[in-house]
């Protein structure tokens, strides 16, 4: 690498919260960057990964380029892993205690906490469990229970630093060992891994029963200002800004349906707020490198918040429902029945959610008015309608399915056995009579 880095990362070892992380090994690393080929490699976008001085190629410290603490491992004197943590994009950070727990499906598992503030290591709560790995050789993805309690990019944090040390230690290809492939754990293992490209149908493959290879391919992430966080492997793939994610459309050959996204405007790269096949507002301009441009303001918009009228609930609980696993549409459509969804301004966003209380913003609606009032025949405006309706079905979906997926967890495990076990294959492919008012309420009215 290049030794032009390291006067950097000798200021970094030097911190006292550096230090204090473990000592002998911080020490020992601070005399190997003396030596001609130092334990240290350099990503791409300037992230650096430091090791445990020796054969073994334990990973030690990973930092951002502006010198944040990423990651950390602390290793046992037999080899085996004694803590590691890595941090989240709201400063946080959780930690995994190897060999924490048991699981009655799995059996022997690691513990992952909430940690702490300003400390080496002190768990302050319990998050879940995972099924315990071989850390010193990473072999397989290991099924986590309850993914839902993770904070905010929590799993993708996790598998994150997996994925590292499987690379650290030449895993070259792996398969989830688990229960339930779903579609949200697919497309959080495109972030840190990439699938095998000999697989014609990725998605479909995985999810019928976990069988897709993955090759490990960790991400870098940068804390480029505050409440700016980048993340990039070849080029920036994802952006977080105030705890909101946006998205690139591409992974691999998986195109992704997202309402923020990131767009490629020549040498800059744009958060954009997007809906209706086009952007709605730009959130923050970055250069390729990640570095930001400029932050436009959001719009402002002091009108009142308008409920949407019932027929709502029912048409999105069977759109929502047909993009999800079947066993969760009752609990789908239980969930959307208690909302309590209104059209109003959201600053800087689609959607807000707070507790039942979930506010879509009037600029989407504004935007389904206008391609509605673009086209003139009967058929074209019901097509129009129909698609405004299911943009705002999957920017609802996540945060639905999330409350169904608690809702069906806890159940007794033998209900659950039941409605999974009687679940059908797939639902009826006509679309419900709901949605078909809702079509003719949106085309009168705006919905």
């Amino acid at each position: 690498m290049d030794r032009a880095l390291l006067p950097r990362l000798r200021a970094w070892l030097a911190r006292a919260d550096i230090a204090a992380l473990d000592p002998p090994a911080v020490e020992r690393l601070r005399a190997a960057l003396e030596e001609p080929d130092p334990p240290v490699s350099a990503g791409r976008g300037g992230a650096l990964v430091a090791y445990v001085p020796g054969p073994a190629r334990r990973r030690l410290l990973q930092f951002d380029r502006r010198g944040h603490l990423v990651a950390a491992c602390r290793w046992r004197p037999d080899g085996g892993l004694g803590w590691a943590k890595c941090l989240l994009a709201d400063g946080r950070f959780i930690g995994i205690e190897p060999g924490g727990g048991t699981h009655p499906a799995w059996g022997p598992s690691d513990r992952v906490w909430l940690m702490e503030p300003d400390r080496a290591w002190e768990p302050r709560e319990s998050v879940t469990l995972f099924q315990s790995l071989d850390w010193g050789r990473p072999d397989f993805i290991p099924p986590l229970l309850e993914p839902r309690r993770l904070p905010p990019g929590g799993g993708t944090a996790l598998l994150n630093l997996v994925a590292g040390l499987m690379k650290d230690r030449g895993v070259a290809t792996v398969r989830y060992r688990g229960p339930y492939p779903t579609e949200q754990l697919f497309t959080a293992l495109l972030e840190c891994f990439r699938y095998d490209a000999r697989e014609a149908l990725p998605l479909e493959r995985f999810l019928a029963d976990g069988a897709l290879d993955w090759h490990p391919a960790p991400f870098e992430t940068h804390h480029v200002a505050p409440g700016v966080v980048v993340q990039l492997r070849h080029e920036i793939e994802k952006v977080t800004l105030d705890g909101v994610a946006f998205y690139r459309a591409e992974w691999q050959e998986i195109r992704r349906r997202e309402p923020r996204v990131l767009r490629i405007d020549g040498d800059r790269v744009v958060c954009t707020l997007w809906a209706l096949g086009g952007p709605l507002e730009d959130r923050l301009v970055l250069d390729r490198q990640g570095e930001v441009l400029d932050a436009p303001t959001p719009a402002p918009d002091a009108t009142p918040p308008a409920p949407l009228p019932p027929v709502w609930h029912g048409a999105l609980a069977d759109l929502i429902a047909r993009e999800s696993a079947p066993a969760l549409a009752a609990a789908i459509a239980g969930v959307t029945a208690d909302l309590a969804l209104e059209w109003g301004p959201v600053p800087g966003d689609l959607l807000s959610v707070h507790g039942q209380r979930i506010r879509l913003s009037r600029r989407l609606r504004e935007a389904g008015a206008a391609a509605r009032a673009g086209v003139a025949s009967p058929q074209e405006r019901a097509e129009q309608a129909l698609r405004f309706v299911l943009e705002v079905a999957r920017l609802l979906g996540p945060a639905v399915r999330a409350r169904a997926q608690a809702r069906l967890e806890s159940l007794d495990p033998a209900e659950q056995r039941r409605i999974l076990e009687e679940a059908p294959a797939e639902l009826p492919e006509a679309l419900g009579e709901s949605v078909g008012r809702l079509i003719a309420l949106v085309i009168r009215h705006g919905g």
